[in-house]
């Protein structure tokens, strides 16, 4: 036990300076980017919708680089699984959660296509440079439709963008950005550590420690909105974060050197969250139906428990 500390330490300040060094990347990224006359609608669309996943994008990679690659996996698969279990749950159970049509029409479809290529290079438990390749050059694709589909839906952005002078702004952003590598590298040790002294894989680490803590800064982002009344763009930000995760963050190890995993990773891991992903999916089109006459349609509470229930019953798989 004498041994624990050190390991459970670095996660709680790589988890910590993740999460502060991010918002200080992406405050100064935003306001760079708006001193330089880039248009806040681009600015929302691109900065400040993917800052929350630089978090897992950092991780992925200095876990990749260290040779961790299923720790990697695991944060891309755990985050996609903690994004709609338990950031979408926690919040339908606080307020109702509006479905904009082009969710129906768009973004979801374009999930499922995507969630469904990464099982069909999932299903073999390797994934090859080609496979990750492939991966990482569908998300300038798939961001192009997203930012298509928002230019129509301008309401639905986070365009909240400080207001720093330029020399201000480019040190928050490089400053931000070594803090990201350092955090994310002190939390992928330390988690690497974790993994070891309790006898279990980096996967099993990735899945849980690392995906609920890089998706914290979601839930609190989600629960805050909800608690001030401000939930319409709470199913958007989950689909776009789950679409980066697979595209950007699950890409990555297979980039950097072709990686071999447990078949768990397929049978367990993946079919959960293409499970999920589907329930998600399948939730929407009902409520789409069924509460088109009443006020529009909505995720409810009924849904933000079913998410919590299924989410919970996967830890009780994976660690039972």
């Amino acid at each position: 036990m004498t041994d624990l500390w050190l390991p459970a330490l670095l996660v709680l300040v790589g988890f910590a300076g993740l999460i502060w060094s991010a918002d200080k990347f992406v405050g100064g990224a935003a306001a760079l980017a708006n001193n330089y006359g880039v248009s806040k609608l681009i600015i929302g669309l691109t900065i400040v919708a993917l800052g929350t996943s630089a978090p897992e994008v950092l991780v992925s990679l200095n876990a990749s680089l260290q040779g961790q690659g299923d720790l990697a996996i695991g944060n891309a698969l755990g985050s996609n699984l903690a994004n709609i279990g338990l950031v979408l749950g926690a919040t339908a159970l606080i307020a109702a959660l509006p479905v904009q049509n082009h969710l129906l029409k768009t973004e979801m479809p374009v999930l499922l296509l995507i969630t469904a290529l990464a099982g069909w290079f999932l299903w073999d438990a390797h994934l090859s440079r080609g496979e990750g390749v492939a991966l990482l050059l569908a998300l300038p694709c798939a961001m192009a439709l997203i930012i298509w589909s928002k230019r129509h839906h301008p309401e639905e952005i986070d365009d909240d963008i400080p207001n720093m002078s330029r020399g201000r702004a480019l040190f928050w952003f490089v400053f931000g950005l070594a803090a990201l590598v350092v955090s994310s590298d002190i939390l992928v040790r330390g988690a690497s550590d974790l993994a070891l002294h309790f006898g279990v894989s980096p996967l099993v680490i990735g899945l849980t420690v690392v995906a609920v803590g890089t998706s914290l800064p979601e839930l609190a982002a989600s629960v805050t909105s909800a608690l001030k009344g401000h939930h319409d763009i709470a199913i958007g930000n989950v689909i776009g974060s789950n679409l980066f995760n697979l595209l950007a963050v699950m890409s990555l190890p297979g980039v950097i050197a072709p990686l071999a995993m447990e078949p768990a990773v397929f049978h367990r891991d993946y079919l959960a969250m293409a499970a999920l992903t589907a329930l998600l999916a399948l939730a929407l089109l009902v409520s789409a139906f069924v509460y088109r006459r009443r006020g529009g349609p909505r995720l409810g509470k009924l849904m933000g428990v079913v998410f919590l229930a299924i989410y919970a019953g996967y830890y009780f798989i994976l660690l039972g």
